[in-house]
C-alpha cells in the first residue's frame, strides 16, 4: 500500500502535477485499491490541522510580508552593515547576519530571499562583488530561517513528532549558530582569496545614526527570543507578537507602510499559508497510510541491520534526508520522513529533540538545491540570473552547509545544550 502511494506520487511529479495533488492522488488511489474507507483521509487531514501550534504559521508568514513591505528589511541590512562592513568580505557577512536577524522574526526562508534579496544583491554588486556570488550567498543564507527560532518548519516538525516545541526551537538556535559560523568562514576565505568587495569607509557619526535608526528593526528578534525562552509567551503567541511588532514598527516608527497595504499583505499571506498547510494535510494522510501499512517498522528493521550505532545511524539518515530534500518540498518531506525515520532513531538511542532539529537542518539544504529548491527559485527570480549560474557559485556553500549537518550529527550537544539551558529539557540518557 505504501509503495502504491510512493509510486503514483513520483510518477505524477515527473509528469508535472503539483506536489500536493500528486501526493493526494496517490493516497486516494491506495485507499480505493485496498478497500479502505475514504473517510480515513478526511479524519487524518482534519486531525493534523486541528492543532493550536499551527496558528503560528499564517502569523509568521504575515510578519514576513509586513517586514518586506514596511521598510524593516532595509533597516536590518543597514544596521548589520555597521557591524561587518569595515572588513574584507564585510558585505557578505552583513548578508549572513541580516538573514539571521530577519529569520529571527519571520521564520521563513522564501520571505528572507524575497524581502532582503534585492537589497543584499544590489549592495554587494555595487561594492565589487560579482552578481552571481551575491545571489549565491543570499540563497545560501536563507537556509538559516529554517533552523533559527522561531522557524516555521521547526514548529511544524515538532508538532508532527510530538516533541517539545520550545526545546526544538532552542535546539534550532544551536544549529543556526553552526550554520552562521560555517557560512561566515567560507565567505571570508572566498572574499580574501578573490579580493571581493570594497571595505566600507562610513564615518563614526554615520554609523551611529544607522544603528539608532535600525534599533526598532534589529530589536525584533531580541523581543521574540526573550519572550519565547523567558517563558513570557508560547510559540503561537510569539507569532502574534511578531505580527504586532512588525506592523507597529513599519506603520508608526518608520512610516513606510500605509493601512491600505494591509489587505494585499493579508491576501498574500493567506495564499502562502494555504499552500503550506494543504501540503501538510495531504502529507499527514500519506503518513497515516505508511503507519498502518507498517512502513516505519520495515524501514527501521532494514536500517538497524546495517548499524545500531547512534552516530552511524544519524549519518546514514542524514544521507537519506539530503537526497529527499533535493527532490521533495521540505514541508512534505518533514511530515513524511518523521513517522518513518523517527522510530528508528529513537530505537537506536538518539534523542528525539536532537533528531528533529537534525532532520530540519538536513532537509533545509534542499531549499537551496535544484531541482525543487524554492529558495533557489526565489533567488533566480530576484537576481534575474540563470539557475545554473547561481548553483555554480553556490557550490562552496553547499559543501559547508553539508559539513554543518555532519557536525550536528557528530556532536549532539550542539543541539541539546541550548535546549537544556533555555527550556530545561532533559535529554535522553542523562
Amino acid at each position: 500500500m505504501s509503495l502504491t502511494v510512493i509510486a503514483i506520487f513520483f510518477l505524477l511529479l515527473v509528469l508535472g502535477v503539483p506536489l500536493a495533488l500528486a501526493l493526494g492522488t496517490g493516497v486516494v488511489v491506495a485507499l480505493l485499491v485496498f478497500g479502505l474507507p475514504l473517510e480515513m483521509m478526511a479524519q487524518s487531514t482534519f486531525s493534523s490541522m486541528n492543532s493550536f501550534l499551527l496558528i503560528a504559521v499564517p502569523l509568521f508568514v504575515l510578519a514576513g510580508n509586513v517586514m518586506a513591505g514596511g521598510g524593516i528589511s532595509e533597516r536590518i541590512f543597514n544596521g548589520a552593515s555597521v557591524m561587518f562592513g569595515r572588513f574584507r568580505g564585510g558585505l557578505g557577512q552583513v548578508n549572513i547576519a541580516a538573514s539571521a536577524i530577519f529569520g529571527g522574526i519571520s521564520g521563513s526562508s522564501v520571505a528572507d530571499v524575497v524581502s532582503l534579496g534585492k537589497i543584499e544583491i544590489k549592495a554587494m554588486t555595487d561594492h565589487g562583488y560579482p552578481k552571481p556570488y551575491g545571489a549565491a550567498l543570499t540563497m545560501a543564507t536563507s537556509a538559516l530561517s529554517s533552523v533559527i527560532p522561531p522557524s516555521i518548519l521547526m514548529i511544524i516538525a515538532a508538532s508532527a513528532s510530538g516533541v517539545s516545541v520550545g526545546a526544538a526551537l532552542a535546539g534550532g538556535f544551536g544549529a543556526a549558530v553552526i550554520f552562521i559560523l560555517v557560512l561566515m568562514v567560507m565567505n571570508y576565505f572566498i572574499s580574501v582569496w578573490k579580493k571581493y568587495g570594497e571595505i566600507s569607509r562610513e564615518s563614526l557619526r554615520e554609523s551611529i545614526k544607522t544603528v539608532v535608526v535600525g534599533i526598532p528593526a534589529l530589536g525584533g528578534p531580541v523581543v521574540l527570543l526573550y519572550g519565547l525562552f523567558g517563558g513570557l509567551f508560547t510559540p503561537t503567541e510569539a507569532a502574534a507578537v511578531a505580527v504586532v511588532y512588525s506592523v507597529v514598527v513599519a506603520m508608526f516608527v518608520y512610516r513606510d507602510m500605509k493601512p491600505r497595504q494591509l489587505p494585499a499583505m493579508l491576501i498574500e499571506s493567506g495564499v502562502t499559508t494555504g499552500t503550506i498547510l494543504f501540503i501538510a494535510m495531504v502529507a499527514s494522510a500519506a503518513s497515516y497510510i505508511f503507519t498502518i501499512d507498517g512502513l516505519p517498522a520495515r524501514v527501521s528493521a532494514g536500517l538497524t541491520t546495517l548499524t545500531t550505532d547512534p552516530l552511524l545511524m544519524m549519518l546514514l539518515i542524514g544521507v537519506i534526508l539530503l537526497i529527499i530534500g533535493a527532490i521533495m518540498d521540505i514541508t512534505a518531506a518533514i511530515l513524511l520522513t518523521i513517522p518513518i525515520l523517527m522510530p528508528t532513531a529513537i530505537a537506536t538511542g538518539i534523542d528525539p529533540v536532537h533528531f528533529v532539529v537534525f532532520l530540519v537542518a538536513a532537509l533545509s539544504i534542499g531549499l537551496v538545491t535544484p531541482p525543487v529548491g524554492v529558495a533557489l527559485f526565489a533567488t533566480v527570480f530576484v537576481a534575474k540570473l540563470p539557475m545554473e549560474t547561481i548553483v555554480k557559485s553556490a557550490l562552496p556553500y553547499y559543501a559547508v552547509l553539508g559539513g554543518a549537518v555532519i557536525l550536528l550529527a557528530v556532536f549532539p550537544d550542539l543541539v541539546l545544550l541550548p535546549a537544556e539551558w533555555l527550556t530545561g529539557y532533559q535529554p535522553v540518557g542523562r
